[in-house]
């Protein structure tokens, strides 16, 4: 008897599986068969949540991701560094203090933290920073710096974007870049009246501005572009008239702003610098020595943890922290900052778990590079494995709920458009799914919701 009710319970669920797979092929070629996806490619690949495969469209075909990789990047950080793992920026000096004067350089040092100075954490704004500093400077007993105020950002190599980001992406906020120090994620926002600018979030230091903004249309239509260590910005396009409307840009040089900054705190709070506000970078390409590592720590100053990190790389898709990931990951696991190296990583790490090699064209960590093509076959791989890990949770709770209430992460870029998560149906079912496509003449996330839709 039991074994016949085992053979009813397989039979009722293979017909399930089997009717699942019938809707979800008719809505993929109504798609498919629309006049807007003539030139478009797909992937689409569905398993239940012990990876057994419910539906397939061109599961193996590589295509632009746009930020569902992200989950890849997130998974292999919170394996490889730990979900309590935490960046580290240091305050110290070199030469000798006597009587209140430090005869020697001030300098700040980090391990690349992208959350330094970040608005997101309530107990790590910029002010958080501002008041440590102060107070570990005044317990120190330093009144006076003979020296220099030095930005150390030579954690990192020297390369800021990773190869292949659009130009056209580079100056807004999405496409900041990566410094061995960052600051407030290396952001700015401008308030903008039709074409004249009304105020920055905060003094942008160094920037000279080129206006080709036009007022017209409904919405935000403009573009800024900075390029790093450039102190010349450019914006163009369409804002509406008669409003004033927020922008939001890069940060050409993050460590300067930090340094400027600073600087600022110390002349309030009495302490005079005989020396310049100078970042490594700028000593190097002045042919300068190098200060060294602070013979003398006055502050440490650590991150939140990983795993809140993730869950706004996740959940509001900060690119900036995809890129810091894979710059650590490199630096940790190969001793090499570079994004290459930190991409080969990337790769290695999602080989090792099984996932074809070809079918993981890795070129950042965040998705922007449209140079990513990823399979969604790989995708749902990935989410598989992430599930049955101690830190699933912590990556679980970073996926955003989307407009038809189910729970993925979304990816964007021109003609591209994706999905990738989990979801349980009505009636009980787990699905782990992927779709992603290319080139589609249309509102595609629209249409790819649709699709997926059916799962519920």
């Amino acid at each position: 008897m039991k074994k016949t009710l085992a053979v009813l319970i397989l039979s009722v669920h293979t017909i399930s599986a089997q009717n699942m797979a019938q809707k979800l092929d008719q809505a993929t070629k109504d798609l498919m068969d629309s006049s807007g996806a003539v030139s478009s490619g797909l992937s689409f690949y569905v398993t239940d949540e012990n990876g057994t495969l419910i539906y397939e469209y061109q599961g193996n075909k590589g295509l632009s991701t746009a930020s569902t990789q992200k989950i890849f990047t997130a998974g292999a950080a919170l394996e490889t560094l730990g979900k309590n793992f935490t960046y580290k920026t240091t305050a110290g000096y070199s030469g000798n203090l006597s009587s209140g004067t430090l005869n020697g350089d001030f300098i700040i040092s980090s391990n690349g933290d992208p959350t330094l100075g970040s608005w997101r954490y309530d107990a790590y704004k910029p002010d958080n920073f501002k008041k440590k500093l102060i107070e570990a400077l005044k317990s120190s007993g330093i009144t006076k710096i003979s020296g220099n105020l030095v930005i150390d950002d030579s954690y990192f190599d020297h390369q800021t974007i990773p190869g292949g980001w659009p130009w056209d992406d580079l100056g807004n906020y999405y496409g900041a870049g990566v410094w061995g120090i960052n600051w407030r994620e290396n952001q700015f926002d401008i308030n903008i009246n039709g074409t004249e600018f009304k105020g920055f979030s905060y003094p942008l230091e160094n920037v000279k501005w080129l206006n080709d903004l036009k007022a017209g249309g409904n919405s935000d239509q403009s573009l800024i572009f900075t390029a790093p260590h450039s102190d010349v910005a450019l914006i163009n396009g369409t804002l509406p008239a008669g409003k004033t409307v927020t922008v939001s840009g890069s940060v050409p040089d993050p460590p300067l702003q930090l340094g400027t900054e600073a600087g600022q705190w110390l002349k309030e709070s009495g302490i005079e610098i005989s020396g310049k506000i100078v970042t490594s970078s700028q000593l190097e390409m002045e042919g300068k020595q190098l200060p060294g590592a602070a013979k003398k720590i006055i502050l440490t100053y650590e991150s939140p943890t990983l795993d809140k990190m993730v869950y706004w790389f996740l959940r509001k898709s900060v690119n900036m922290y995809g890129e810091t990931l894979i710059k650590t990951l490199g630096k940790e696991k190969k001793g090499n900052s570079s994004f290459k190296s930190g991409i080969a990583y990337l790769k290695e790490f999602w080989k090792s778990k099984g996932i074809n090699p070809n079918m993981i064209n890795f070129a950042d960590g965040s998705g922007l590079s449209p140079q990513n093509y990823v399979a969604a076959k790989a995708e749902v791989q990935a989410l598989l494995y992430a599930k049955k890990q101690p830190w699933f949770d912590a990556y679980y709770d970073g996926f955003p709920v989307q407009d038809n209430g189910m729970k993925m992460k979304s990816g964007t870029m021109r003609d591209t458009k994706s999905f990738a998560g989990y979801h349980t149906s009505k009636d009980g079912r787990k699905y782990v799914f992927s779709i992603i496509i290319n080139n589609y003449q249309g509102s595609g996330g629209a249409e790819l919701q649709k699709i997926l839709n059916v799962l519920k």
